[in-house]
């Protein structure tokens, strides 16, 4: 090979060279920043871009979609001095890659650094319950100091989450304890207050059946009360019938006063006789109605005296005495004055 062969190919080397680095593809989502003799020219989009050789010089590319670095676990001391490990992740996106470049030196260095420092700042201000408990809080005010930071810088941060926190084991125990003892007390009261309603059922439904008790009695008491009172009224009723139709036979057969009396005296002794009676009406005139017994009971004699010859022509009907009155034997067999 000669010398003239070996120029020509030094020649097409550095010519293909040259192109290579004259044309250049940028990807989609990516930013390439040219610098023209180590200054700022231009920020090249996707595409073909032209980069003059040994002029122009572009940086490493960017990319700016949108992306998501986790950083190692940190020690921070909460508010009651309880020693916890955080893990966090931070989104980002690259909005101005010029700033991005220039204003700061190493972006995700710088980055890592500014979220432990908001992260102790922010978890030292609260108890060890509260960083458990308010994690949205704590995402919401990371975001916000670290935005305001990394704004400068052409980043923009999208979201913060706390990955993990690790109390150290003693307090998970002593947390694991609390934990049980809260669950056996909120056993206790609901226990308790299932007790309570219980108790309250329970004398509510005494209370009703005490009532409807009551009322049954009640109403029964009315309806004895009321069939006490019809069967009142029909005794009433039936007794006013009979003394009705009593008085009307008495009528009916023209007994007289002296007859009447006659027969109460008879009937007074039966009336004794009923073990049932235990008050025996009287008639306060005794000695009167005594003297009528004797004066009834000579003339009953002198007429059974005088009907005993009259049986001749002149002799008075059967049962009947010179006056037309009725005789005494009436009385004394089965006469309906009687009883």
């Amino acid at each position: 090979m000669t010398g003239l062969e070996v120029v020509l190919g030094v020649i097409v080397v550095a010519f293909v060279t040259m192109l290579v680095k004259t044309f250049r593809i940028v990807p989609q989502a990516r930013v390439g920043i040219v610098q023209r003799l180590g200054n700022y020219h231009r920020s090249a989009e996707s595409g073909l871009t032209v980069v003059l050789p040994f002029i122009d010089r572009m940086l490493p590319l960017l990319d700016l979609r949108e992306q998501v670095v986790s950083f190692k676990p940190q020690p921070v001391i909460t508010s009651d001095n309880v020693t916890i490990n955080v893990t966090s992740v931070i989104y980002y996106q690259i909005l101005d890659p010029k700033s991005a470049t220039y204003q700061v030196a190493n972006l995700l260095p710088a980055m890592e650094q500014i979220a432990q420092t908001t992260l102790r700042n922010v978890m030292g201000s609260l108890t060890l319950d509260i960083s458990l408990t308010s994690r949205d809080e704590i995402n919401m005010r990371l975001r916000s100091v670290l935005d305001e930071v990394t704004e400068k810088w052409g980043v923009r941060i999208t979201r913060v989450e706390l990955k993990d926190i690790s109390p150290p084991k003693d307090i998970q125990i002593a947390m694991e304890k609390q934990m049980q003892a809260e669950r056996n007390k909120r056993a206790a009261i609901l226990t308790a207050e299932g007790e309570a309603q219980a108790a309250i059922l329970r004398a509510d439904g005494d209370k009703k059946a005490v009532i409807l008790a009551s009322e049954g009695q009640r109403q029964a008491a009315m309806l004895r009360a009321q069939g006490e009172a019809k069967a009142m009224i029909t005794v009433q009723e039936a007794q006013a019938e009979a003394v009705r139709m009593v008085f009307e036979a008495v009528n009916a057969a023209g007994a007289t006063p002296e007859a009447l009396q006659f027969q109460y005296m008879q009937m007074l002794p039966k009336l004794a006789e009923n073990p049932a009676n235990k008050v025996l009406v009287v008639p306060a005139d005794m000695a009167g109605l005594a003297g009528l017994a004797t004066g009834l009971t000579q003339v009953a004699s002198q007429t059974v005296q005088e009907s005993i010859p009259a049986q001749g022509p002149g002799a008075l009907p059967e049962g009947k005495q010179k006056d037309g009155r009725p005789a005494l034997q009436q009385f004394n067999h089965g006469s309906p004055l009687k009883g």
